[in-house]
């Protein structure tokens, strides 16, 4: 067995037990001890296997409390929109100069955001963007004429949550500096997001397993039972 480090020794958690969520919230704001504000992360396990298209879950929520992260959006649009995306506070805004600076390496922006007529110039961007999960997307609300509603959203709170192919949800839903009120407000809204996304091909128990940690923390086994929308 691997030697615990002296940060693991101090973790007050059972890593068999199962909390209720408030519980579990507490025992991770307690265990997120490092100099920096740790990000309290979200696992759930879904009945579901992504690999075909009726058991994807996939879509955006915006988290009440909101992310205490800094989101920098960059858009591609031109003209009257270009400025209204700029008006609204993207971070990045362009068209084929924006296209050649993400050829070139320069990924400056955690969202992107795109009006339809641009989806021609962003589409050759699919090899870059997909892999990092920045692909403007019609679903997520991503393309869209309305720009500045867009930009506010995503630096107001807005994640995107995907299932992965374990079938599993990771998502921040905050900060540990939170109050704990915050965090279950925020886990409260994703759950019921992922709960109302459930696809049409997912058999048997959908949500079957929640855990909650912080970056540099210890996972804490959630009861499902307790979760409210579950």
């Amino acid at each position: 067995m691997a030697k615990l480090t002296k940060k693991q020794k101090t973790w007050t958690v059972d890593a068999n037990k199962l909390h209720g969520v408030d519980e579990a919230i507490a025992i991770v704001k307690a265990n997120a001890t490092s100099k920096f504000d740790e990000t309290v992360e979200v696992a759930l396990n879904l009945g579901v296997d992504p690999r075909h298209a009726d058991q994807m879950v996939r879509g955006v929520v915006t988290l009440p409390k909101g992310t205490g992260k800094t989101v920098r959006v960059g858009v591609f649009a031109r003209g009257a929109k270009a400025d209204e995306a700029t008006a609204a506070g993207a971070d990045v805004v362009g068209a084929e100069d924006l296209m050649e600076a993400i050829q070139g390496g320069k990924i400056d922006f955690d969202r992107c955001i795109a009006t339809p007529d641009m989806m021609g110039l962003v589409g050759r961007l699919g090899k870059v963007l997909g892999p990092k999960g920045l692909m403007p997307n019609p679903k997520l609300g991503t393309v869209t004429m309305n720009v500045a509603e867009a930009v506010k959203a995503a630096k107001g709170g807005q994640v995107e949550y995907r299932v992965e192919k374990a079938g599993i949800i990771h998502s921040g839903i905050g900060k540990a500096s939170f109050p704990a009120e915050d965090l279950r407000a925020n886990f409260d809204a994703l759950v019921d997001a992922v709960v109302k996304a459930k696809p049409s091909g997912a058999k048997g128990k959908y949500l079957r397993k929640v855990a909650l940690s912080s970056s540099m923390g210890p996972g804490v086994k959630v009861d499902v039972a307790e979760v409210a929308t579950a």
